[in-house]
């Protein structure tokens, strides 16, 4: 799966464009990228949300224990990969049919999260057990909101293509060309919140996020590590 913001979305994360800087390497465009992912996959769904936002996906590949799914409701639109062993359950909690499906799930949660806010963020993702990473954006707000869970189940990375958007993948290789060493693995056990103005771990959200610059020979700019005791979500 695949997500491309513009500026008037998100802010790139600092440490990520000072990692391009630092080590000049080969990048291309939000447009490039895009097109190279459908392009390299025969099934691709490619969709245009407004000026700012291009998301895609395709089921090529896919493994049968972590399905990738998408929707849209309500100008809310989400990709997601993985599967919740608590569906159920949260299907009752959110009152969805029992034909709903994680990817649904995750779109009533961010609802609630928005329009009644029973819990902080934090907590809403840490409802969720089981393997996933989803990139979801409110097209009414104009908000993004990105989380992987906390054991990295499912790989998610994000990077900083040539003409500044900031792109999610669950593919490294396909950042690679586009985002050069601007790129990193999203940590795992975190969420991304243009809300709330940035990244935080759901299950320690005191706990600072810092950034270790990667070494010159490394492929990543940066690796994203949350401090602090009892610390559940870091990055390898």
């Amino acid at each position: 799966m695949l997500g491309v913001f513009s500026g008037a979305v998100v802010t790139p994360p600092d440490e990520l464009v000072l990692a391009g800087s630092r080590t000049p390497s080969p990048k291309t465009t939000a447009t490039a990228l895009v097109k190279r992912f459908v392009d390299g996959n025969s099934s691709a769904v490619s969709v245009q949300v407004g000026d700012h936002v291009q998301l895609a996906y395709t089921h090529h590949n896919e493994s049968p224990l972590r399905p990738r799914s998408f929707a849209a409701k309500d100008e809310i639109f989400c990709l997601f990969e993985g599967a919740l062993d608590n569906l159920g359950s949260l299907k009752q909690q959110y009152g969805l049919a029992k034909q709903a499906n994680e990817v649904l799930l995750v779109i009533e949660a961010y609802k609630a999260l928005r329009d009644r806010a029973p819990y902080p963020a934090n907590h809403v993702v840490a409802h969720l057990i089981g393997s996933f990473s989803f990139v979801l954006f409110d097209k009414s707000t104009s908000t993004l909101f990105v989380a992987s869970d906390q054991y990295g189940s499912v790989p998610l990375y994000w990077g900083i293509t040539a003409d500044g958007y900031v792109a999610f993948a669950n593919d490294a290789e396909l950042l690679k060309s586009a985002c050069g060493k601007s790129l990193a693995s999203f940590p795992q056990g975190c969420f991304y919140s243009t809300t709330i103005g940035g990244l935080r771990s759901f299950e320690n959200p005191k706990n600072k996020i810092t950034a270790i610059p990667a070494k010159e020979e490394e492929i990543w700019g940066a690796t994203f590590k949350v401090e602090g005791p009892a610390v559940l979500a870091a990055t390898e």
